[in-house]
Parts: C-alpha cells; structure tokens; sequence
C-alpha cells in the first residue's frame, strides 16, 4: 500500500487536475456562449447601405421559387432588444413562405439595443432603410409590387403602423402583434388607406391591453380605441363585426372601408406579449402564449386578399 502521505498527493493531484478540466470546460461553454449570441444577434443575409449606414437584414427564400409569376414579400419586424433571428422562429413566417411561396426579409433596427424608431424624428432613418431593402430585394428577384407587406412585433408592430403612413404607396396592408403604437395621430398621414390586422392580448404586461401613462413602459394608446381611431382613418363603419371566436380569443371587423381598407381585431382573454400560435417565450416575462389561433396564417390569409389598389 502507498503512504498515507503518497495518497494524499495523488488525491489532491487529480483534484487539480478535475478543477482544471472543470474550469476549462466552464471557460470553452462561456466562450462558446458569448460566441453564440454574438452570431445569433448579427445573423445575417445581407446589408444595405442606407442613409449612409450598413444596415442589416435577414431574408428567406422559399424552397421553390415560382416561375410563373413574381413573388409576394412580407416584411417582419422585430421587437424592442430583439433581432432578426428572434422573430423568426417565434413567427414561423418562413414555413409559411415555403408553402405559399414568397419572400420573407427580417429587418434589423438600429442602436443598442436594436430597435425601431416609431415615434420620434429618427423615424424617417429606418422607412429610408425599409424603402431602400425593398429595392435591393427587387433586383435581385422578381417581386411581386402589388403584394409587399409589413407586419411586427411590439415596437416592430408600431413600426409596421409608420411604414403605413409613410410607405402607403408600396406596402399592401399591415399587421401588428402586440403593438406599441407611438406614433401620433396627427403624423399619420398614408396617400391612401392602409389594410391592417393587429392582435394583442388582454394581460399583456409590457404593451397594456387598455393603455398605460405610468411606469417604466409607457404607452398611452388604449388598443380597442386606437384599433377603432384607425378604422375611422380607414373610413370603416364605426360598428364592427364580431367574428368566430376561438377559445381564448375574439375577433372582430370593421367593414364598409375606403378602397377595400378594412380593419381586424383579434384580442386574446389572457394573452400576454406574445405570438398567438407562434413559439413561446417565457410566461413569467412575457405572459401566456395562446394556442388558440395562428396569428401568421390568419395574417397571410388577410395579406392576400388584400393586394395594393391603385
């Protein structure tokens, strides 16, 4: 048998030698952290020089391009210190896009954290960059003009509400998720009624389902009354219809619309900042995600039947 004193180093030897395995086994998934969200944050499949700035965008193609006849787009965009890649797979645009076949493009917003300006002077930067993706799109597929959309999240979704009123005259129609809609009414001023379809939830924690003045997230529009202001701007009946409901959910229509520009409303009884049907994200942040319908079909299905009027 060995000394006592003998075991004793060579139990404290392979101690060390674990601890070193440990810890750089603990340095290499760090590394490998940091490494991924860096690249997960900067995914990319391109950029556009805009403004004189690099901006950046994430763009699916569909398994089968058509060929005889140019392509939808949809334009996604992103929430408030999110990222292309983010609102990607909480949407599940593109398994839309390789069904149907048509382009989705996931713009990135600017500063840190990434976002969009939707409500204030710097605006007018990001529908510069919008407007000018779309032409870069252009040239490289065959884009069909009449069919380009914009839908989001969040402040993604408030965004979608500014290209409407500025980029009337190529975006289609609009849908909003959760939408923080800062934008004031007086600034909102599209060459021709925009279609929209905006969903939000009734517990929704960042963006609240009846306003909020106070705290740290401060959105003052109450959604059903900013949903009612915008089908008035539309030139909707003031009485809407009531759709099926689904479960948790309940819709609605404002018919009777100036150049076919109806409106929709979908609320979600307990929703919270979420994608209804899309992939879930923390409810102890966020609130609950709804099962109960596909926000992104139901917005497709509303996109195509709503091509831009001329």
């Amino acid at each position: 048998m060995k000394p006592a004193a003998t075991e004793q180093r060579t139990r404290r030897t392979r101690w060390l030698k674990w601890s070193l395995y440990l810890l750089a086994a603990l340095v290499f998934g760090i590394v490998l952290l940091i490494t991924g969200a860096y690249f997960e944050l900067h995914r990319s499949s391109g950029e556009v020089l805009s403004g004189g700035q690099k901006r950046a965008y994430l763009l699916h193609v569909p398994k089968k391009i058509p060929s005889d006849r140019p392509m939808p787009l949809v334009i996604c965009l992103h929430g408030f210190a999110e990222w292309p890649a983010h609102v990607m797979r909480l949407s599940h645009w593109n398994q839309l896009a390789d069904e149907f076949g048509f382009l989705v493009v996931y713009p990135r917003g600017s500063g840190f954290p990434f976002r969009w300006r939707s409500g204030d002077r710097f605006g007018s930067q990001d529908v510069k960059f919008v407007s000018d993706l779309i032409d870069q799109l252009k040239k490289e597929y065959k884009i069909d003009d009449d069919r380009i959309y914009a839908n989001g999240l969040s402040n993604g979704g408030g965004m979608a509400f500014v290209l409407a009123g500025q980029l009337s005259e190529r975006i289609a129609a609009i849908g909003g998720v959760a939408g923080a809609y800062v934008l004031p009414w007086r600034e909102y001023k599209p060459k021709r009624p925009v279609p929209a379809i905006i969903f939000h939830g009734t517990d929704d924690p960042i963006v609240p389902f009846h306003g909020n003045s106070s705290g740290p997230f401060s959105f003052p529009p109450d959604i059903p009354q900013w949903v009612q202001s915008l089908a008035e701007h539309n030139g909707c009946q003031t009485n809407p219809v009531p759709l099926l409901a689904s479960g948790s959910v309940i819709g609605v229509r404002y018919p009777g619309a100036t150049n076919n520009a109806e409106v929709i409303f979908y609320s979600v009884a307990g929703g919270g900042h979420t994608w209804p049907g899309g992939k879930e994200m923390p409810a102890v942040i966020v609130g609950k995600t709804t099962p109960d319908i596909d926000a992104t079909r139901l917005m497709w299905s509303f996109f195509t039947e709503h091509p831009l009027l001329r």
